[in-house]
């Protein structure tokens, strides 16, 4: 088991532990339905589930190249991740994302532009890293021609 799933599995341990006590506790479903759905719902949102499929670093740096898309550096459970991952939307899907919790060298090629810090998110366009750029900024990237270009995003973190 890889680490990019302990979160999860844990939350849902935890809501279906706490869950149970309320029932035991005589608190019935009532009670515990929503505790363990809340749980749940975390776990699913914190895991590498509703990411894009991951890639090497490699292989992300490659595609980018021949198509001009940005690489996405992220790791489940980074809230700022999520936050890049749901505004973005469908376009989520048009990025290279690479999971550095799965990848070496992508955790390698993180902490090479972050003075050794594995600060994700961390994009790559046009092989230049930007570290939490706005989602706004990321979309109008995607939009643009292969390559990308324009200002530098304001990172926020």
């Amino acid at each position: 088991m890889t680490r990019s799933w302990t979160l999860p599995l844990l939350l849902g341990l935890s809501g279906a532990v706490i869950a149970t006590g309320l029932r035991l506790l005589g608190r019935g479903t009532g009670a515990a339905a929503p505790v363990l759905l809340w749980f749940l719902v975390m776990a699913v949102l914190y895991s590498p589930v509703i990411f894009p499929r991951s890639v090497s670093a490699q292989e992300a740096r490659r595609l980018s190249a021949a198509d001009g898309r940005p690489v996405v550096f992220w790791r489940p459970g980074c809230k700022y991740c999520l936050r890049l991952r749901f505004r973005l939307g469908r376009e989520a899907g048009r990025l290279h994302w690479v999971d550095i919790w799965r990848d070496p060298a992508g955790a390698a090629a993180v902490r090479a532009v972050n003075n050794g810090d594995e600060t994700v998110p961390t994009v790559l366009v046009a092989d230049r890293p930007y570290v939490n750029p706005d989602p706004g900024w990321l979309r109008d990237r995607l939009s643009e021609a292969a390559g990308g270009g324009g200002t530098a995003p304001d990172s926020a973190g």
